[in-house]
C-alpha cells in the first residue's frame, strides 16, 4: 500500500502566483486541497480541509504572514507552515518563525527546491533558504543567553527523551531519528509527545526552539 500524498494548502494574495504554485505541486504528486488569499480565508480553509503543509506568503491584504500563520495553527494545530516569500529580511523571517512557521523559503527558489522543501516540511523537518537558518539559530541563542532573564525550573526528561530532543534540534524527522536510535517512528513520536507535555510546549517547532536554547543541537 502506498502512502497518501501530502495535503497542501497555498496561501498567497497574487492569483497567478498562487495558482501557478498549486499547479506545480499538483504535477509533482501533491494533493493541493485548498488555496487562500488572506489571513481570514487561510484560517477558515485550514480548519475545513486540514492540510499537512501550508505554503504561506508574508504579505497579504488583511495582515502579515506571521498573523496568518498563527491563525492557521490555531485553527489546525497539526499543520506545518512553510513560508514562501519574496522577502528575506531578518524581521520577516523571525516573525514568521515566532508565529510557528517550521521553515522559510524565498520565492527565487527553484521548483525542485520547493518540492523538496514541501516534502521535508511534511516530514516535520525545519527547512530554510541557505543563510536564513543561521540567522534564526543565532537569534534564539542570543535571546536564550541574554542577561537578566530568570531561569525557569527545568522539568526532568528521561535519557531517551533527551536523546530524541537532541535529534529534533538538529532538524531530523521522526523516521530519521528512529533509524539512528533503532526504535520505531511511533516510539519517537511518543517521546516527543512526552517531552512536549513535560515542558508545557505546544508543538514540535516550540520543542526545537527549546532544544536550541539549551544547546542540545551542539552536542
Amino acid at each position: 500500500m502506498t502512502d497518501a500524498p501530502l495535503r497542501v494548502m497555498v496561501v498567497d494574495d497574487h492569483p497567478m502566483w498562487r495558482e501557478g504554485v498549486a499547479r506545480d505541486l499538483t504535477e509533482e504528486g501533491f494533493d493541493v486541497v485548498a488555496t487562500a488569499d488572506g489571513c481570514v480565508s487561510a484560517a477558515a480553509r485550514a480548519a475545513a480541509v486540514r492540510p499537512d503543509v501550508v505554503l504561506m506568503d508574508m504579505q497579504m491584504p488583511d495582515g502579515s504572514g506571521a498573523v496568518a500563520t498563527a491563525a492557521v495553527l490555531d485553527a489546525h494545530p497539526c499543520a506545518h507552515v512553510l513560508v514562501l516569500s519574496a522577502s528575506d529580511e531578518r524581521d520577516d523571517v523571525l516573525e514568521a518563525i515566532k508565529a510557528g512557521a517550521t521553515g522559510y523559503l524565498v520565492k527565487s527558489a527553484q521548483r525542485s527546491e520547493l518540492v523538496a522543501a514541501v516534502r521535508a516540511t511534511g516530514d516535520g523537518q525545519a527547512v530554510f533558504t541557505p543563510g536564513l537558518a543561521g540567522l534564526v539559530l543565532g537569534e534564539y541563542r542570543r535571546i536564550a543567553r541574554s542577561p537578566g532573564e530568570a531561569d525557569a525550573a527545568v522539568p526532568t526528561l528521561t535519557q531517551r527523551e533527551t536523546e530524541v530532543l537532541r535529534h529534533v534540534a538538529k532538524g531530523l524527522s521522526s523516521r530519521q531519528i528512529a533509524t539512528r536510535l533503532e526504535i520505531s517512528p511511533r516510539t519517537v513520536e511518543n517521546h516527543v509527545g512526552a517531552a512536549l507535555r513535560k515542558l508545557q510546549l505546544g508543538n514540535r517547532v516550540e520543542l526545537t526552539r527549546y532544544a536550541i536554547e539549551h544547546g542540545l543541537d551542539d552536542e
